[in-house]
């Protein structure tokens, strides 16, 4: 989005976990699906409500994509790609990116939630989770692991994974299948890439891999 656009000034009580509240000048909302305001404490679509000197302006060669990721989704405003909610102070709080959030028979889980919620446990050193469809749910869990060296891979680990995260962040967010894996496809800077996963899980081509770290 370019510069900051949320952050705390030198006089700002800060509350752990949140990005706290927008800079003076920058107007932000959380909006529902139907884009609607949402209430405190309720999860939705973070936006710019008005434009700002630092924002990104155009994706270089390709307009017509600028316009439709960022400004088509509620119209006139600007959409950040980010999940989030707001307190009852006015306080954002950083859900993760719309692209990584699974919405699972109505409720909306971000997948560093989860997958936080799997390296917690000693078995696991390393979590990725995607969201596959599903007729009934919308969409489930799909969640690939790598062990911790001396684990076993074995269907009553998968049962205690499940476990563990439905105690961590709740039953709603229990992984419908676990994978246990070698490596998980990552970019050069380390970050997971979760569309890889998708792409391989549905049969589906997996795209650009320049940036796959090999």
């Amino acid at each position: 989005t370019g510069n900051f656009m949320i952050t705390p000034l030198p006089t700002t009580p800060l509350k752990p976990g949140s990005a706290t509240l927008p800079f003076p000048g920058v107007q932000l909302d959380v909006l529902s699906e139907d884009g609607d305001p949402v209430g405190p404490n309720e999860e939705g679509y973070l936006v710019i409500k008005t434009p700002w000197p630092a924002m990104m302006r155009t994706i270089y060669g390709d307009p017509d994509r600028y316009v439709s990721q960022y400004w088509s989704r509620f119209p006139g405003v600007y959409m950040t790609g980010d999940s989030a909610k707001k307190d009852e102070d006015g306080y954002i709080w950083v859900i993760g990116r719309v692209d990584d959030v699974i919405k699972v028979s109505g409720y909306r889980l971000g997948t560093a939630e989860i997958e936080s919620a799997l390296v917690s446990h000693p078995s696991v050193t390393e979590a990725a989770v995607i969201g596959v469809p599903d007729e009934v749910r919308g969409s489930v869990i799909q969640a690939y692991c790598i062990l911790a060296t001396g684990v076993d891979p074995s269907q009553r680990l998968v049962d205690i994974l499940r476990d563990h995260v439905g105690h961590e962040v709740g039953p709603i967010a229990k992984p419908a299948t676990i994978e246990f894996v070698d490596t998980l496809p990552k970019t050069r800077s380390g970050k997971i890439m979760r569309r890889v996963l998708k792409a391989r899980a549905l049969g589906q081509d997996e795209g650009d891999l320049s940036t796959l770290e090999t």
